[in-house]
């Protein structure tokens, strides 16, 4: 069992410290873009957090590049990776310098069976590294996915597909929504909350993908969270709560109703004392018969249908539902901050509580 509340603060801190180097597993990768390989065929696909070769994302789609029907496979490296050259040595790669210190791009249009074993896999990906001096070249700035180069590389692709970095991962979303590109990439769960991220799920611009929660990640050897460990294959990994997959591709089952079971009982719920909105504390706890606004969890996004549920905003300091109905002071509360960044409940004793973040629905008419 993962220690969320450890791991949701090692995944803070690395935000907070731009500790940005988290390598997704190869079966985490696998597990999620199994449901939307039909999206894939045809398209140029840019990995443009990546560096190529030691990327899963890159392995994933270069392994399957014939698979998948891919037009084009484009992947950047950035100046500073700790990882960059540690599996194919880059003076291997034709069309890059001996000093291997320069960040480069690969671009492949095909992926032939190089050893002529009947297959196309990571090998023949490696065969055509080594030997044909057009796949991969330098850049001539540092690969940051902000650089000139990199936004040239963003307007030819069709699908981007990544692990950005954590820290900038407001900038990233922002960035891709801006260029009108369809995406899949990982961030902080906790990113639902962002003022800058939750308009466009709201207005179902993007949303959650599959496989959402804990999962484990490669870091670099000079981590020394106390969530790290070391695997069987000699590599360190870090354990990881709250991240998830954001997209804007479609998938079947977004389109799957939330089965509810629970009838509205108005002394099972409390009301918010500052939201005219009832609190749910989770999703199954949803009732079938509530027409008003409900406070749920962010898990809810997991599951959300927008046939069914009207997303109104989130229990925030600006009030972005329009349903707050007041804001504390220091009279009311000592922690009056807290409260009016967050749905409160008034407890028996006439205290306050502060409830977690909360996304503020409600069912939609013959739903």
């Amino acid at each position: 069992m993962i220690d969320t509340v450890m791991a949701n603060k090692t995944l803070h801190s690395a935000k907070t410290l731009k500790n940005d180097e988290f390598y997704t597993q190869i079966v985490d990768i696998e597990n999620e873009l199994k449901h939307y390989k039909d999206k894939f065929r045809g398209k140029v696909i840019f990995c443009n957090c990546d560096d190529p070769f030691e990327s899963n994302f890159f392995k994933f789609f270069a392994s399957n590049f014939n698979h998948l029907g891919l037009k084009k496979l484009i992947a950047t490296s950035f100046t500073r990776s700790p990882i960059a050259g540690t599996q194919l040595p880059l003076l291997d790669m034709e069309g890059l310098k001996p000093d291997g210190g320069q960040p480069f791009k690969i671009e492949i249009n095909e992926v032939p069976d190089s050893n002529g074993d009947g297959a196309v896999n990571i090998s023949d990906v490696q065969y055509l590294l080594e030997h044909d001096k057009n796949t991969a070249s330098a850049l001539s700035g540092n690969g940051d996915f902000r650089s000139p180069e990199c936004l040239e590389l963003l307007k030819e692709a069709d699908i981007v597909c990544t692990n950005p970095p954590f820290s900038l991962f407001r900038e990233y979303v922002a960035l891709l929504v801006e260029h009108q590109k369809n995406f899949l990439v990982i961030g902080n769960t906790n990113a639902i909350t962002y003022e800058e991220i939750f308009p466009y799920l709201k207005d179902n611009v993007i949303w959650l993908g599959v496989n959402n929660g804990a999962k484990t990640y490669e870091v670099p050897s000079y981590y020394t969270q106390k969530n790290t460990f070391l695997g069987t294959d000699g590599k360190k990994y870090a354990k990881m709560g709250n991240t998830g997959w954001f997209t804007n591709l479609d998938f079947d089952k977004r389109h799957q109703e939330l089965q509810l079971y629970k009838k509205y009982r108005p002394e099972e719920f409390q009301k918010y004392d500052n939201y005219d909105a009832i609190e749910i504390p989770k999703v199954q706890d949803i009732p079938v018969d509530y027409d008003g606004a409900m406070g749920v969890p962010i898990t809810f996004l997991d599951k959300y249908n927008s046939s069914q549920f009207e997303i109104l905003g989130l229990t925030d300091r600006k009030n972005t539902s329009g349903l707050r109905t007041k804001t504390y002071t220091s009279k009311d509360t000592p922690n009056h901050n807290d409260m009016n960044r967050r749905g409160a409940i008034k407890m028996a004793d006439g205290s306050l509580r502060s409830t977690y973040a909360r996304i503020l629905v409600k069912r939609k008419a013959n739903t």
